[in-house]
């Protein structure tokens, strides 16, 4: 068999992971920068790890594509893999950690007015006090309660907040894997409710944090209406895909002063143009798609450990973690 891994991120230490489940596994390796660079060897390799999205379109010989993000749907909307038994699987496991502190931190930016001090701080101005939100005793609804929702909901709950409400599909509890850990969601929030409950919490809601993946039942669920039913003291935070919020809404809203204030690190468009609106809303808080990248140490390894093994696995012949269901889309 053959595999080719694809990224810029992997270092000596990661190569000497995958070198050795490959050797476990009987797997020729290739490591190559960009698609373009794939030497005509390796066209043919049956398995990829990496964001290989012009090879899942073009190879007939691709059966297993592991992509190292935990989103897939720039994959599957539409799905237009050459081989359409090909298994695709994502690094979900690896985020949890980096994005849960990225959410803590976009939260108490806002909450503390530190854009509006740090704004002060850039202009050699010292910035009068402001009133400040804090954690302790909010009231936080999760919409996603996967790794992502469940790693911060267990960090939020260190900082004493009234509830910590987790959406899902279900309404269920469940044991997931958050990294190397099983826990059951109910460990770390006070109630799992089903997403048709949405619109009676968002009145009760001080802190919105959105983890959803992309799929056509997330598009424009935060919508017009649902943003309005939202009280005007409380902040929303989005670090699933940008598809899942009406970004004019949101900003009418806050530049309106109907909401205390947002932190996007995902749009419908990105890079977000330039003329964007949103780069002058009010009290929009605005990161660039970095709340879960692989330059976190931890984040690196935890996605390479989880791809090897699956490499194990797969050259064993046994179900693969983190596969997901096409036709879902998760």
């Amino acid at each position: 068999m053959k595999l080719v891994v694809l990224g810029k991120v992997i270092k000596d230490k990661q190569k000497a992971m995958i070198d050795a489940a490959a050797s476990k596994a009987c797997v020729d390796v290739c490591y190559v920068e960009s698609e373009d660079a794939i030497p005509a060897d390796f066209a043919d390799a049956e398995i990829l790890y990496g964001l290989g999205v012009n090879t899942a379109r073009t190879s007939k010989n691709l059966k297993w594509l592991a992509v190292t993000s935990a989103g897939v749907d720039f994959l599957l909307y539409p799905d237009s893999f050459a081989n359409s038994d090909c298994i695709l699987t994502n690094s979900t496991g690896a985020y949890g950690v980096t994005i849960a502190e990225h959410i803590i931190t976009v939260s108490l930016f806002m909450m503390r007015k530190l854009v509006y001090t740090y704004g002060k701080t850039l202009q050699h101005q010292w910035s009068e006090m402001q009133p400040q939100k804090s954690l302790k005793d909010c009231r936080i609804t999760v919409l996603g309660t996967g790794d992502i929702g469940t790693c911060f909901a267990k960090r939020a709950q260190a900082f004493e907040p009234t509830t910590i409400i987790g959406l899902n599909r279900s309404g269920t509890d469940k044991i997931i894997n958050t990294g190397s850990t099983k826990c059951n969601l109910t460990d770390y929030f006070d109630e799992i409710r089903p997403i048709s409950d949405l619109d009676g919490i968002l009145p009760n809601t001080d802190l919105l944090v959105m983890c959803l993946p992309g799929t056509p039942e997330t598009e424009n669920i935060l919508n017009k209406e649902r943003i309005a039913l939202l009280p005007e003291e409380a902040y929303v935070v989005n670090v699933g895909r940008g598809n899942a919020i009406d970004e004019e809404a949101l900003a009418d809203s806050l530049d309106a002063g109907k909401l205390a204030g947002a932190a996007l690190d995902v749009f419908r468009t990105e890079p977000l143009p330039a003329d964007s609106r949103l780069w002058t809303t009010n009290n929009l808080f605005i990161t660039p798609h970095v709340a879960g990248n692989q330059t976190l140490e931890h984040t690196l390894n935890r996605n390479v450990e989880l791809f090897c093994e699956n490499l194990i696995r797969y050259a064993n012949g046994e179900p693969l973690r983190n596969q997901i269901d096409r036709t879902k889309g998760y």
